[in-house]
């Protein structure tokens, strides 16, 4: 089962389930999540080989689909979903695959295509791998030693989340070799049969290059009945660049 974090209580809402993206997890959600609560259960997880869930050998769309439909089971067995990103295409794997298990899916700024932004994540997987660790004890030195090959501040302080300097010695919580041997399969989209015919929304950020019109023909014939909301100054992690609006989006859509 994958580690979850819980926020609120069960009322007569389904919960609300969070999935978080590449080389992300749950705690990056945590506010959100928060304020999400307050009329429903709020379950965030952290996917496979991220945060303190399993590390597995795989990580294909299809298991991190499975992986959320056992979350969702030992919750009630019906929730509506949020994913973003990669979360987000696992969550619309879900929805197709097992759509007995979704009320409504939000997407937040993620397409069912497939994307071309391989060097950039293989790059970050390649700087944290090279990165020293030793007699590291500092976040800032660790932003230090990190800013050799990242030069984004943002990007470095997205990435530190998931560096447990608690650990002896200290350690990342993302089994980067295996994300790394299965990047391809994250940028892909695996194309699975059927349509979800429920409610969804596609949230994205006007400044990303994730959600274009030249997908809409895409995400309408997997989900015929998709509504789209655009965040205005938000570009792929719009979720962080944007929080209210986001969050404004997901709480009308969900109620």
């Amino acid at each position: 089962m994958l580690n979850t974090q819980i926020y609120g209580s069960p009322t007569e809402q389904p919960p609300l389930l969070i999935v978080h993206g590449l080389f992300g997890s749950a705690r990056n959600w945590g506010v959100i999540a928060r304020r999400l609560s307050t009329d429903r259960e709020v379950v965030a997880v952290d996917q496979r080989n991220h945060g303190d869930s399993p590390w597995t050998e795989t990580h294909s769309y299809a298991d991190m689909a499975a992986d959320l439909a056992r979350v969702i089971e030992a919750h009630g067995g019906r929730a509506d979903v949020l994913g973003h990103s990669m979360g987000g295409k696992a969550a619309m794997v879900l929805a197709l695959t097992r759509p007995d298990l979704v009320r409504r899916l939000v997407v937040a700024d993620m397409a069912p295509v497939a994307y071309d932004h391989g060097h950039s994540h293989a790059s970050f997987i390649g700087a944290m791998q090279r990165m020293d660790l030793s007699n590291l004890t500092l976040r800032s030195e660790a932003d230090r030693r990190l800013a050799r090959d990242i030069d984004s501040e943002q990007v470095r302080a997205f990435l530190l989340q998931s560096l447990d300097l608690k650990a002896d010695p200290p350690r990342w919580k993302l089994n980067l070799d295996v994300l790394d041997a299965h990047l391809g399969d994250v940028l892909d989209w695996p194309a699975p049969p059927g349509r979800f015919t429920g409610p969804a929304l596609f949230v994205y950020g006007m400044q990303s290059d994730y959600v274009t019109p030249e997908y809409r023909p895409a995400i309408f014939q997997k989900f015929p009945n998709a509504e789209f909301h655009p965040i205005e100054g938000a570009g792929h992690w719009l979720h962080a660049e944007r929080p209210r609006e986001f969050e404004a989006a997901v709480a009308d859509f969900i109620a």
